[in-house]
């Protein structure tokens, strides 16, 4: 699909006043389409998961704007914004924030109780999704009982449990070694990327580039390169 999934204005963030002021992204644009997996990379304080907050309706930018599948976010409401969140975007954050007291199954369940939905409906939806990333068989276990890789495949289940149209991982391979990585993104981009979603991932692991799309390098708060296809490890 040729469709912008996402689009960025112009997107400004920065902490702090006066003196203090430090500017965390600096007047950024780009757009990203259905169908592709789109990186946003470069090193450590470069603005990268600001970025990434600001486009998922975490962080309020001090100016610009975003557009998700037509709609500008930030001209929402807070109780709105959380609600657009809630059905529109899948985040797996970094250390995973899986519930160790509840199961497999329950942890992916979340998204479809918080939206009311009826509690052995949920069950059976989340036992699904499970299944699309093949960990079925620990449905009942703790997280803990889990691997790393495990871990990563069930927070990547209960953010596309819901069916959303965006999915954001931050540093989806910071815990993982390489194998285990290669074989998560690789799952990704076969089982959960199709022409109705996209995927924006944000990382500095160039290990995993050979699986992008497109990809955009930041440093100091600006974008200085966009790229197309054809990544290898750096």
């Amino acid at each position: 699909m040729s469709e912008r999934a996402v689009k960025a204005i112009e997107l400004v963030k920065w902490f702090g006043e006066g003196a203090a002021k430090t500017y965390a992204v600096k007047g950024i644009s780009f757009e990203a389409n259905f169908g592709e997996m789109l990186y946003i990379v470069g090193p450590s304080g470069s603005g990268k998961t600001t970025l990434l907050s600001m486009i998922s309706g975490i962080l309020r930018p001090n100016s610009g704007t975003v557009v998700i599948h037509g709609q500008e976010i930030w001209k929402l409401g807070n109780n709105a914004i959380a609600d657009f969140r809630l059905n529109t975007i899948g985040f797996v954050f970094q250390d995973y924030h899986l519930f160790p007291k509840l199961t497999t199954l329950e942890n992916v369940a979340i998204p479809l109780i918080l939206k009311k939905q009826d509690w052995k409906k949920a069950m059976d939806t989340a036992m699904e999704f499970l299944e699309v990333v093949e960990l079925k068989e620990r449905a009942s276990l703790p997280p803990l009982k889990l691997s790393g890789g495990e871990q990563q495949r069930v927070a990547i289940a209960r953010a596309i449990v819901s069916r959303p149209d965006i999915l954001i991982l931050d540093e989806p391979t910071a815990s993982l070694d390489g194998n285990t990585g290669k074989k998560i993104l690789g799952f990704v981009k076969e089982n959960v990327l199709n022409e109705h979603r996209c995927i924006l991932i944000v990382t500095h692991d160039s290990r995993i580039f050979e699986y992008a799309d497109r990809m955009i390098k930041m440093e100091d708060g600006k974008i200085v390169e966009v790229l197309s296809g054809g990544f290898d490890e750096e």
